[in-house]
């Protein structure tokens, strides 16, 4: 269905111009990563572009979802910052890293309007020019034939128009056909590129990303010379050898954090990542940064973080056979599992935790959910034929019926258990035998969490109605099976009156999971109460770290 063109940038503009980028990326993802040949032909570019993509979407979405609650409508401003913390948060691998702060680039540029409602022709020329810049000052050490050049030469074009006082249509048609003759030409400029026969995956990303700027403020799809649409699965240049990897030889690990850390200790971590190995990234501001580097020692680069602030959300990638640092045929392909237990998880101790026992896990943080690419990768990551899905948190049961879905279209069977804490993807686990036949296995797991009551205790952000009565911002809360069942104003003794009316119906095991923030003592006292209250309950206590809530309670 055709667009609605936006006259203006303004935030509904950059609301539809991330739905549609999201859209085009998607239908180009298998596309893009089939092309993926460079810095690491892992296959995994238009995989990073779509989640980075999906995440800043849905930064939009949320902020729009905000104000409509109160009937108005957020600022331009408003909206590109949400557009750029969302794709910051959730950049995946060397290209979405460069795209988030393409993004952020943009954003500062749009945000500093005079008129905070919309942005004009020149508007859009300026923060084009500001992504293309940043992005190259963001990678330490630039090379042309990729992203960084595709985006000079659309901010290029860009220039031409916007000076000649196009709209906003006329200047994103311009950035979209420089970066599509850009794009055709890095095989010439990268020697990887053109011994694989192939355009820069990254590029062909921006390329897409573009052409739904295109669409947002024309209403059309962009077309090739033609005059056809482009499809999905049509690249600008044949692909005579995509499979194709430069010579062996490079760093084993991509590591990929957050980082809350001030302007200087970063600087310090950039020079210290450069020397430990390459492809080094690091975009973001105002005390938060994606930091993306390839290492052989991953370990070094996670402790570098340390040493610069408080790095989070750390994923470690090892570049398994057939990529760019594995000699050809030194190792075959690896054989899927039978089984496996995907789970999200709301802290790095539970993650332990759930590791440990054989899952493969998806650590969300408070405020920041996973989406539901990133459900569909670490089921690919999981890589086995049938794999069991929790998503311990009704909020995301939706997102992970998505991804379920997704998922079972590449041939992978899955059964999503509804499970609504993690003290019931827990008790799911803990029953979880893959020797048995699938559905046996998932109606046992779906029974042990079915069975299990959960409950939390948290503290209350602000003053609000409750299922309990009103509570005031610092108060304690105690919520049994997702509504507010106590207010206190001690976490212990709240804690303890949320065990006692859950023990009164019963239950043989206590789970107890404590949050870094809990005060000290609370696990012991309750440990306490229940081996002198009640006869023959069993009590279990796990570090959760930084999970969100003080205390989660599991009763079964």
């Amino acid at each position: 269905m055709a667009q609605v063109p936006q006259t203006f940038f303004d935030a509904l503009a950059v609301r539809t111009w991330c739905s549609l980028a999201l859209d085009a990326v998607g239908r180009a993802r298998e596309e893009i990563d089939a092309i993926n040949v460079y810095p690491v032909a892992d296959g995994d570019t238009g995989t990073n572009l779509y989640l980075t993509l999906e995440s800043a979407a849905g930064a939009v979405e949320a902020v729009f979802a905000g104000y409509e609650t109160g009937g108005g409508r957020p600022s331009l401003a408003d909206a590109v910052h949400a557009m750029a913390h969302g794709a910051l948060i959730g950049a995946r691998g060397n290209s979405g890293t460069i795209l988030a702060q393409l993004l952020r680039g943009m954003s500062q540029v749009l945000a500093a309007q005079g008129d905070d409602s919309h942005a004009d022709g020149p508007g859009l020329r300026r923060a084009l020019r500001r992504a293309a810049d940043s992005a190259r000052q963001a990678v330490a050490h630039p090379v042309e034939g990729t992203v960084l050049t595709v985006a000079a030469a659309a901010a290029d074009a860009a220039e031409g128009a916007g000076e000649a006082g196009g709209d906003c249509g006329t200047v994103a048609r311009a950035a979209y056909d420089g970066a599509r003759t850009a794009l055709a030409a890095t095989p010439g400029q990268l020697a990887a590129l053109e011994h694989a026969g192939v355009v820069d995956a990254g590029g062909r990303g921006l390329v897409a990303v573009l052409g739904a700027l295109v669409e947002t403020f024309t209403g059309e799809t962009p077309t090739d010379p033609d005059g056809h649409p482009r499809g999905p699965g049509e690249t600008l240049i044949a692909c005579p050898d995509a499979g194709a990897a430069p010579d062996a030889g490079g760093p084993a690990f991509e590591v990929i954090y957050l980082l809350e850390a001030g302007d200087d200790a970063v600087a310090r971590l950039r020079r210290r990542l450069d020397a430990l190995g390459d492809s080094l990234v690091v975009v973001g501001g105002d005390g938060l940064w994606n930091v993306h580097v390839h290492v052989d020692d991953a370990g070094a680069a996670v402790e570098a973080g340390v040493e610069a602030g408080r790095p989070y959300r750390i994923r470690i990638t090892h570049f398994g056979a057939g990529d760019a640092h594995t000699a050809h045929g030194e190792r075959p392909p690896r054989e899927r599992a039978q089984r496996a237990v995907v789970a999200v998880v709301p802290g790095e101790g539970l993650a332990g935790l759930y590791t440990g026992a054989g899952a493969t896990t998806v650590l969300a943080r408070p405020g920041e959910p996973p989406a539901s690419g990133e459900l569909v990768e670490a089921v690919r990551r999981a890589h086995a034929r049938e794999v069991v899905l929790l998503p311990n948190d009704p909020e995301l049961r939706h997102t992970a019926a998505a991804a379920a879905e997704q998922a079972r279209t590449e041939g992978i069977r899955v059964a999503l258990i509804p499970t609504r804490s993690a003290v019931q993807g827990i008790a799911a686990l803990a029953v979880h035998e893959p020797d048995r036949r699938f559905d046996e296995d998932v109606v046992s797991m779906t029974s042990a969490a079915g069975a299990t009551r959960y409950a939390e205790v948290t503290v209350a952000e602000h003053e609000s109605w409750t299922t309990a009565g009103i509570c005031q911002a610092g108060d304690v809360l105690g919520l049994i099976d997702g509504d507010v069942a106590v207010i206190g104003a001690d976490v212990t003794a709240t804690a303890e009156t949320v065990l006692d009316r859950m023990l009164a119906a019963g239950g043989e095991l206590v789970t107890l999971v404590l949050g870094d923030e809990a005060p000290d003592g609370v696990t012991d006292h309750l440990q306490t109460r229940v081996r002198e209250t009640y006869l023959a309950v069993d009590t279990v206590v796990y570090r959760g770290g930084r999970q969100g809530a003080l205390l989660l309670i599991g009763v079964e």
